[in-house]
């Protein structure tokens, strides 16, 4: 049977949806169930094993609306022997000490109920100063840090990259 990946994201504006639309569009490893945070029922989670989660964040450190109207349950996701990548879209200039926070609120919850975080991507060619998504001491976030605000040319080779990353650790090893 083909591995199914579950892909869930939230968007305001639209640009973490045309994140989305060409991570579709671009993997080629598995076939992936695509749903929006707004209509997620926990239950989505118990159907796969590996999940790619996508959201940006807002304001002073906050997750997308629908991420945050539906943080309180997923925080009771039990996400044991389950891998998770994520991707994050923020400001790393306008937002410096928020960049991609919501990146790391959400793997912050993945860690604590049990997941395991893939796809992390390394901070070099970044300039903030502060981020949850941030692992410290390693030059590693916890996910693809996307800054479409100041630095769309960069999105595709970053994403390409990524899924590429991505591919490799879930499907290069015996799974």
């Amino acid at each position: 049977m083909e591995k199914t990946i579950g892909l869930i994201f939230g968007s305001d504006t639209g640009m973490t949806e045309d994140v989305t639309h060409t991570i579709i569009d671009e993997w080629t490893a598995c076939s992936i169930d695509v749903v929006e945070v707004s209509q997620v029922k926990k239950s989505f989670f118990e159907k796969f094993d590996t999940f790619i989660l996508g959201l940006s964040t807002w304001y002073d450190g906050d997750l997308q609306s629908d991420w945050e109207a539906y943080y309180d349950e997923f925080k009771t996701i039990d996400f044991t022997n389950k891998k998770v990548a994520i991707y994050g879209l923020g400001d790393q200039y306008g937002y410096a000490e928020y960049f991609i926070d919501g990146v790391g609120m959400l793997a912050e919850v993945v860690l604590k109920n049990g997941g395991t975080i893939v796809g992390k991507w390394s901070t070099k060619g970044y300039d903030f100063s502060e981020s949850k998504a941030e692992i410290e001491d390693q030059g590693l976030f916890y996910g693809l840090a996307i800054d479409d605000d100041n630095e769309p040319e960069l999105t595709p080779g970053r994403l390409s990259s990524w899924l590429l990353q991505l591919e490799n650790e879930l499907f290069s090893l015996n799974e």
